[in-house]
């Protein structure tokens, strides 16, 4: 130690704040436990550190919209004083060119995410954590903030037990112009609200969305939309019906009136608080209030249903979702997509761009031509699945198994190409379709970062442009284990039980270990026709965990 009681080993930032402790951090930075050496008290102050630390010499407007998306995060924090926001008490500046550390209030009773880790939670205790964090998103609304990125991780526990929302970098502040580039998406997919999806600015009832879906997961102990990819995830919200919770007692009546995919019928905030009231009190009044908003957004192909203020009862119906029709040609533009939004805008792009000529909804394996798709020019789109070294054509490449892919043959040639072109046998997310597979394999050493990869008998295996990082919680898998088998097993049981009469695609998919809700690996069917998706959970080796039946 040094004369005046310091840890010479410890760093002291601005000459201020000495780092004790790392509480946590992610893709973008740090979170420390620091000690003010002025005020003797500890804080929370976060380090703002880009993955690439050569960030600003090769891409320098990403790293000028990194720090003013921290310094937006500061004045979004400093706008608020409420005892359910985490409060921020310094900035250290250095100036262009740097990026600044956000000195905050230390929040010492972990966060919401923590909290599920240990098991789902009784209805009226996420009752009234959703008041707290309501509490937050009102304040913040009433002072022309949208958070926009309300998850479990974002919520601290003070240590009597009160809810603390933080987390405010891609707040949307009225009065100031967006920091992401047209056609970014920027959030957390598994929260975010259908119109922020479809790329609409979305407002406050979006963040009542995130709410709502926050909550569904602490009592449930599932996402009821986290689908293997983050692909299937995003169209689950944009067209899939919010299933009604099975443990939420009466929290899930007022959970499916949030829920809903038009902002203008979700209750009011002040409803909303009435009717979280009720349930934490353990006597539900009347049904939450809706009240017409400036926000009057519909789904693809659904109309907008308004909503007089002031009304009760049930949420409008609404017809089916259904995917767009496509058609041969059609082509679908994201640009502009930057830092964390990357993987999730891209994989949206993904599941909305045609893998071939015809109709889309064809699940048979011939119905997609297997020729690379050109642009206008002609010219091979080989920079959206360039072929790479290590992902290149197997031997197995040319090998179309009887019966397509989704046959245990089919799925054991798929995984072969797949370890054979790259060298891996660590899967993030694997899912076969009748025709082609694809895979999210792990960067060796690493147990977050992975890699997209796609493979089509006859083209082998070809390196996909999406990389990113797996869900928190989630963790890597080796196949060894699975018995590929039982998979026609599974799909009869699923055409039985599932209520999808006429299936118009049919997938498995690798469901991964997630240590969220203490969840083993395991295996998922999906049948899905014009009117929804119904999907069975099996272990590894094909026993049937769960059902998941379509809507009736």
């Amino acid at each position: 130690m040094s004369e005046d009681g310091r840890d010479p080993a410890r760093r002291v930032v601005d000459g201020r704040f000495e780092l004790e402790a790392r509480l946590g951090g992610g893709g973008m930075g740090t979170v420390w436990r620091a000690r003010d050496l002025v005020l003797h008290r500890l804080v929370a102050v976060k380090e703002v550190r880009p993955p690439d630390r050569d960030l600003a010499e090769y891409d320098p407007e990403g790293a000028r919209m990194l720090r003013e998306r921290v310094l937006r995060e500061a004045r979004a924090l400093a706008r608020l004083d409420h005892p359910n926001v985490v409060t921020i008490h310094h900035v250290v500046d250095g100036g262009e060119g740097t990026y600044p550390w956000l000195v905050m209030e230390l929040v010492t009773g972990g966060s919401l995410a923590d909290r599920l880790e240990r098991g789902p939670m009784a209805p009226a205790e996420a009752a009234r954590i959703g008041r707290g964090v309501l509490a937050a998103l009102r304040a913040a609304h009433d002072a022309g903030i949208e958070h926009r990125d309300v998850k479990p991780a974002n919520v601290l526990i003070r240590p009597d037990g009160r809810p603390a929302l933080t987390d405010f970098g891609i707040a949307a502040i009225r009065g100031t112009t967006t920091l992401t580039a047209t056609g970014s998406l920027i959030g957390t997919a598994d929260f975010m609200a259908p119109e922020r999806v479809s790329g609409q600015e979305g407002g406050a009832p979006a963040d009542l969305w995130s709410l709502a879906m926050m909550l569904y997961t602490a009592v449930e102990g599932r996402h009821p939309l986290r689908r293997g990819t983050t692909v299937a995830t995003l169209a689950a919200v944009l067209h899939e019906d919010v299933p009604p919770p099975v443990r939420a007692g009466a929290l899930g009546d007022v959970l499916m009136r949030v829920l809903v995919r038009d902002p203008a019928a979700r209750p009011t905030a002040d409803a909303l608080d009435r009717a979280l009231t009720g349930v934490e009190s353990g006597h539900p009044g009347a049904a939450p209030q809706t009240a017409t908003t400036s926000y009057p957004l519909a789904p693809p192909g659904q109309p907008t249903v308004p909503v007089t203020h002031g009304t009760f009862g049930p949420p409008p119906v609404l017809p089916p979702a259904r995917r767009p029709a496509r058609t041969p040609g059609h082509r679908t533009a994201l640009l502009g997509v930057t830092g964390t939004a990357l993987a999730g805008a891209l994989a949206l792009l993904w599941w909305l761009l045609p893998l071939g000529g015809g109709d889309a909804h064809k699940a048979d394996s011939g119905d997609r031509p297997t020729t690379p798709a050109t642009t206008p020019t002609g010219s091979s789109t080989a920079s959206s699945a360039a072929r790479t070294p290590d992902a290149g054509r197997s031997q197995a490449a040319d090998a179309v198994p009887a019966g397509g892919l989704l046959t245990p043959d089919g799925i054991r040639t798929a995984i072969a190409a797949f370890e054979e072109a790259t060298g891996r046998d660590r899967y993030a997310d694997l899912t076969v379709y009748p025709d082609h597979a694809s895979a999210q394999l792990m960067v060796e050493g690493s147990d977050k970062k992975y890699d997209s990869y796609t493979y089509r008998p006859g083209r082998g295996v070809e390196k996909d442009i999406i990389s990113g990082t797996i869900i928190s919680g989630d963790r890597p898998v080796r196949l060894d284990g699975f018995d590929w088998t039982k998979v026609p097993g599974l799909f009869d049981q699923a055409e039985k039980k599932l209520n999808v009469d006429k299936p118009t695609l049919r997938y498995v998919t690798l469901q991964p270990p997630s240590t969220t809700f203490d969840t083993p690996a395991g295996m998922a069917v999906y049948l899905t026709d014009d009117y929804g998706t119904g999907y069975l959970v099996a272990d590894p080796k094909g026993k049937v965990t769960r059902l998941h039946p379509a809507e009736d």
